[in-house]
């Protein structure tokens, strides 16, 4: 379903009007798609960080003059240290189309010990409805043993959806940790032992 905001059409642009844009807890953005001139909008902070917190959100964008717009989130800014939204591209979308979007990939379940999963590829590329984006892809690793691998091909896909990532790529890998194996303590005493003659030898020399 998608998430309701108000927003506004933004008139002032430059570093210092997106600064007092943000001081007032406000999020600047651009929404372009389908040959439309792109809109720049300031979108609500609260309001958007929460929608922003699930990948791929529909947004539902109110305007004052009654107008609407469908749109994804295409990308965040953040800040680097706070990591708060700075800036939102927002593609439009309508009813009935479909678009491609980076799907997450979970992993469920636990393999046959000692193995471990291994995520490869962390999101899948679908081609789906864009009024029902998918929030992640499930891959069940379950009773999976040592060698075992998943390719995007294998992968279950939500209903409607159709993969565009290549179907070869590995997804995620069964494998068993590789422990590394320490210096046995024989070849340890060899190097101290020819450390000690060569430093007799030098001392020799010096006398």
């Amino acid at each position: 379903m998608a998430e309701t905001l108000n927003v506004e059409l933004r008139d002032e642009f430059g570093k210092g009007a997106a600064r007092r844009i943000r001081a007032e807890h406000k999020i600047p953005a651009v929404l372009y798609g389908h040959g439309e001139a792109p809109l720049h909008l300031v979108l609500p902070g609260h309001e958007t960080a929460l929608a922003a917190r699930n990948s791929n959100a529909l947004l539902d964008l109110q305007l004052a003059d009654g107008t609407s717009h469908l749109a994804l989130i295409k990308e965040i800014q953040r800040h680097p240290l706070h990591r708060t939204l700075t800036h939102l591209d927002l593609i439009i979308v309508k009813r009935g189309e479909k678009v491609e979007v980076d799907i997450p990939v979970t992993v469920t379940g636990e393999p046959v010990a000692p193995a471990i999963s291994v995520v490869d590829l962390q999101a899948l590329t679908l081609s789906v409805d864009a009024l029902h984006v998918p929030e992640h892809v499930e891959i069940s690793v379950d009773e999976k043993v040592d060698g075992d691998q998943v390719f995007a091909g294998d992968v279950t896909l939500p209903a409607g959806a159709e993969l565009v990532t290549d179907a070869e790529l590995l997804v995620v890998a069964i494998q068993i940790p590789r422990v590394q194996e320490e210096p046995e303590a024989e070849d340890a005493e060899g190097a101290e032992g020819t450390d000690s003659e060569a430093a007799e030898e030098e001392s020799s020399e010096q006398e």
